[in-house]
């Protein structure tokens, strides 16, 4: 059967390129499906300023006029100049466990990619490190959480067979909340708290967040410059970002330090799992889905962690542990039971030691390939 694939031109292409995930994930359990408001604005040039510095291209596959597979190519142009480096991505790829198929992406991935001047594909990853990146390799019976991949163990499988290899791994830890702050972190956290001539600032509404939006992600663009994938946010970018998570995020779980003239020193988000209240109204938040996504944010039981960064001049003064000493007792008052880390680097020594110094252990693995092509 001849294997068509088609690039994405039109309204009604990218609408089955967005809802083809939910077939083939029909029966997967712990599949989180898209909150489809952002994923229209995502995928859309005019409103998602990446494509702005990027080559980019969607494509569908058909098998006998029956929509198989997508996949997108992605040219970071402004990453790969920064980081002197000349690669291509995929992402966002699905297919069912069709090896054909499955090739017949790639292949026409590469050949973009080459055509364009690439030296080497790697992926799963997005514009940046800010959206799901690698396929899973461990965990797949574990529950899904936001902006990760939550793809089926025969993706990573049918890659290697074309020969791609790993290019860097990402862990996911699984954190106990304790039922007392540990003797350790409490002595630091009151040593720091003494000797710091700093601010703590605690948050109940989302109104009060919004003057700082810009301050801490310049102070993300800071602290993130040397991680994998990074992409720093332009001024006119980081608008877009908060308006895309801002909204679903509990204000009581932010956590930002300043010193007495209220520059930003360092901060910590994270979130209640929404997972359920998404699966709960398949991705729908209007009309009435964002009640759902409410109700499960309020009975969640995992707490997800999202960004964190410390400016370097104030790293290793025990601003880290009044954070999350602070992170700590708001989970502990709202009845949370552990945290999931989001993806860490495997080679970010540093923090794999917290996370396990507080009894984490990795319960998830994603993998990013790379192939020269």
């Amino acid at each position: 059967m001849a294997i068509k694939i088609l690039e994405v031109k039109n309204r009604r292409q990218l609408y089955q390129f967005i809802h083809l995930p939910e077939k083939i994930h029909a029966s997967h359990t712990n599949w989180v499906p898209p909150i489809y408001m952002d994923e229209w604005t995502f995928f859309n040039p005019k409103k998602n300023k990446s494509f702005s510095y990027c080559d980019t291209i969607l494509a569908l596959a058909f098998k006998d006029d029956q929509l198989v597979g997508r996949i997108m190519g992605i040219i970071n142009h402004r990453y790969n100049e920064a980081q002197n480096e000349n690669d291509a991505r995929f992402c966002f790829m699905e297919t069912w466990n069709d090896e054909v198929v499955f090739n017949a992406l790639i292949d026409f991935i590469e050949k973009w990619s080459a055509k364009l001047g690439a030296s080497n594909l790697v992926g799963p990853l997005g514009f940046s490190d800010k959206d799901p990146q690698g396929f899973m390799v461990e965990g797949f019976n574990e529950p899904i959480v936001i902006a990760t991949n939550g793809n089926l163990e025969y993706m990573p499988v049918l890659l290697e067979k074309l020969g791609y290899n790993k290019k860097v791994d990402c862990v996911v830890y699984k954190v106990p909340i304790p039922d007392d702050i540990p003797d350790f972190y409490r002595a630091i956290y009151n040593r720091a708290l003494q000797k710091n001539n700093i601010e703590i600032l605690e948050f109940t509404s989302r109104k009060k967040i919004k003057p700082l939006i810009h301050p801490i992600l310049r102070l993300l663009n800071e602290t993130f410059a040397p991680i994998y994938a990074f992409d720093p946010f332009e001024e006119k970018e980081m608008d877009d970002f908060a308006n895309r998570y801002l909204p679903l995020l509990d204000p009581h779980f932010i956590k930002v330090i300043t010193d007495k003239d209220g520059n930003i020193l360092s901060f910590l988000i994270a979130m209640p799992d929404i997972s359920k209240g998404i699966i709960a109204c398949n991705g729908h938040v209007l009309p009435f889905g964002i009640f759902q996504i409410i109700s499960s944010r309020k009975k969640a039981k995992q707490l997800n962690l999202l960004l964190g960064g410390i400016k370097e001049e104030f790293r290793g003064q025990g601003l880290d542990v009044i954070m999350g000493v602070r992170m700590l007792e708001t989970s502990k008052k709202r009845g949370i039971e552990y945290i999931d880390s989001h993806l860490e680097l495997e080679t970010n020594v540093k923090i794999r030691m917290e996370m396990e110094r507080m009894n984490g252990m990795v319960y998830k693995r994603y993998r990013i390939f790379r192939k020269e092509i």
